[in-house]
Parts: structure tokens; sequence; C-alpha cells
């Protein structure tokens, strides 16, 4: 979430100055070795979070198949807990909300298999004004180890005190280190402060934009709110060498199935976030969710271009008008291909193996990772693409290997 006040710039070298000297243990906790899978309560409820709905969550994250697809967290956000400290100057879950406490939920969503996260903020407050953890980062994270959470999303509004942005994130991370249990750390500071030049020291991963609206663009400025699907991919263009395993760029949750995108752009949007090594972090009511948005959720041989071992995020070849593509190199020597039609009206788009990165073959096996079926090709990866689409490919030198890329 982006704070509803503007907050003051940190200089970044004071900030990356903050961080000499950071504890060697937290280069790398051992945690999101692939970009995390699951689902956040933000993007489609904001603040109406309870553990009825977080319940229903699981429940529906299983019985989708979303679960057999890979998703694992169920994060709550915002407004989960009461607006004061409790005598201790513990967090206080909200009693109408969570009448049997975090606890209770998190071990309801374990006994499905699943795992749970909750929100927090690097300031006094979070972005809702509820407390925020800032002085108190050892005992939220001893409170949070208690109640068996997974993941934690760290957010940033509320009163800085002054502290750089290395500092604040630092500290929870030290204190997280210090709660005995493994917590998935998500650093969520809107790409401020270029964290994809210090995070991967911090946190698991960090956002590098502003937060996500439901539209296909918006054409505002990269430090502006909110920021449309073309608006935050063009972002991510020069990011590629900061991502790798347990270390990942977040361009922020998934809006697929929250409305204003049709199914092309839920499946454009799907596909540049799986290529880009995003955390899939699906926003939308898994209660009632369409086939349609079902099918896009679960396209396991999408899934599999972002869960790929090798952790190399994809980038951009070539920008000619409103057709892009882009490239992510697979871990098997294959190559994720994205043609996009940023634009209207169809449009036919053209690249050649060898300048997504492939080497020279004789031929060329091409899947199409949303029509399930190969094709040969002596070079050539090309689709007729409609507007706002794209067409999506994994393309293989030769034969295609067995077992070279999941069904769909």
């Amino acid at each position: 979430m982006t704070a509803w006040r503007k907050l003051p710039s940190i200089i970044l070298a004071t900030a990356l100055a903050a961080l000499a000297g950071a504890p060697a243990h937290a280069l790398d906790n051992g945690l999101a070795r692939t970009p995390p899978m699951g689902w956040n309560s933000w993007n489609a409820f904001h603040c109406d979070v309870s553990a009825r709905l977080v319940e229903a969550t699981a429940d529906a994250m299983v019985a989708s198949g979303m679960q057999a697809a890979g998703y694992t967290y169920v994060n709550i956000d915002d407004c989960w807990l009461l607006k004061q400290r409790g005598p201790h100057g513990e967090l206080v879950p909200d009693p109408a909300k969570f009448p049997q406490g975090i606890k209770a939920v998190a071990d309801y969503v374990h006994r499905k298999g699943l795992k749970l996260g909750i929100y927090e903020s690097a300031g006094t407050t979070t972005c809702a004004g509820y407390p925020g953890s800032l002085g108190h980062e050892k005992q939220d994270a001893r409170q949070f180890a208690r109640w068996g959470v997974d993941y934690l999303k760290y957010d940033n509004c509320g009163d800085h005190r002054g502290e750089t942005y290395p500092q604040r994130y630092a500290a929870m991370r030290d204190a997280l280190a210090a709660a005995g249990r493994p917590i998935v750390y998500s650093l969520c500071e809107w790409g401020n402060e270029s964290p994809w030049d210090w995070a991967a020291t911090v946190g698991n991963l960090w956002r590098t934009t502003q937060d996500i609206t439901p539209r296909w663009r918006t054409d505002q400025p990269a430090n502006h709110y909110p920021q449309g699907i073309l608006d935050i991919l063009d972002q991510q263009a020069a990011l590629s060498h900061a991502s790798r395993p347990g270390a990942w760029n977040d361009p922020d949750m998934l809006e697929v199935g929250n409305g204003y995108l049709n199914d092309d752009e839920n499946r454009a949007h799907f596909s540049l976030w799986a290529l880009l090594n995003a955390p899939l972090i699906a926003g939308n009511d898994l209660r009632s969710m369409s086939k349609d948005v079902r099918t896009i959720l679960t396209n396991r041989e999408v899934i599999a271009v972002d869960q790929d071992w090798g952790g190399r995020q994809g980038y951009r070849v070539q920008r000619d008008g409103d057709a892009d593509v882009w490239a992510k190199p697979m871990s098997d020597g294959s190559v994720a291909v994205i043609l996009l039609n940023r634009g209207r009206g169809p449009r036919h788009i053209a690249t050649r193996a060898a300048a997504v990165g492939l080497k020279a073959a004789s031929s060329y096996t091409v899947r199409d990772l949303w029509q399930h079926h190969n094709a040969t090709s002596h070079g050539s990866i090309e689709a007729d693409v409609p507007t706002h689409a794209v067409a999506m490919f994994r393309v293989w030198p030769g034969q295609r290997p067995a077992g070279g890329a999941a069904s769909g």
C-alpha cells in the first residue's frame, strides 16, 4: 500500500552508508528460493479483512487447484489490529474481525497445507493508521513467530523518526532472524530508494514501484500513485540484474480477476509477471472467481517460467512502437519469450532465436504456453497478437526435452 500522504525523501547515499556493517546472517535466510506464490487481501478487500475471509480463502485456494499449482501463502494485509497496542506494548488483533486471534487463523491455514502472512509497517503507523512496528521490531517479530506467521509484508507508512530506509528495514530483518521461526520478509517501500541496489541483504523481495491498479496503463510518472500494468512493466526493464533466488524484484500484487482488465489483458499481466520472476500474489476474491480467471492463475506452464530454479529475470529485447519482445533465459537452456501488443488493433510481432539469446540450431521447438501446443521453427518466433495481449512461448534449440515444460 502507498502512504496516504507523501513522505520526505531520504538521500540514497546516506541510506547505503547506514547499511554498512549489516550482519552477514541476513544475506540469505534460506527462504523464497523461487518467487513466493499466494494471495493477499488488499486489492479486493482493503480494510474489510477477517478470520472468516482468510479461512474461506484458504479453502478456495485448495478447492480451486491453486494450491496444487504452487500457491502457498494466504496473506492478511492492513487493518487486522486495534488502533492501540496492549498494556505490555503488544499488537492486538481486532476481536471483531479475529475473535480467536491470529494464531487460530494460522493454525487453520496450516491444517490446509498452506502458510499465513501478515502485514505491518516500518513507521509509527500503518497506511490505514494502525500501530506501526518502528521501535517495536523485536517485540512484534517474536509475537508473529508465536502466532505461527510465515510471511511478513512490511510497508512504509507513518513517521520514520529520522531513520533511513535501510535502517528501518534492517531492524525488522534482524528481529525476524532472532525470533526463531522462518518468515519470508517482503519489503514494501514502493521503490522510493532504489531497493534493488541494497535490499538483497535485507529481505527476500522488495517492491519496485508505487501501488498497482487494475488498469492497462495510467500514464502516470514512475513516482505517482497508482500505476497501471504497462506503467509498472516499463519500470522493470532495467532491473533484471538484481533478481536471484532468495532476492526478488516485486512489481506488486496481481490484479487478475479484479475487474477492468479483460481476459487478454489478464493473460498478458500474468504472463509478464511470470517472465519478471515476480512474486505471484493473487489479489482477487478466490471464493467467487470465474473459470477463466482460475484458468489464468493456474496455468502451470506459465507458472513454471516464474518458478524456474535458475532465477534469472526476463528483460526487454526490443521495442518497436507498441510491439515489445521480452525474453527470460531458463535453467534448461530454453528461453521464455513474450510478444506483447501494447496498443490497439492486432499486430504481427516477430523476433529471431538469436535475438532472444538462443544458441544456434538447425531447428527449434516452440511451445505456446497458452494454447499448449508445439511447433517447429528454423529461427523465427512470431504471432498475430490481438489488442492489449501477448503470445507467450518457450523455445528450445532442437527437440524439446521430455518434461521440459509443465502441462497446462
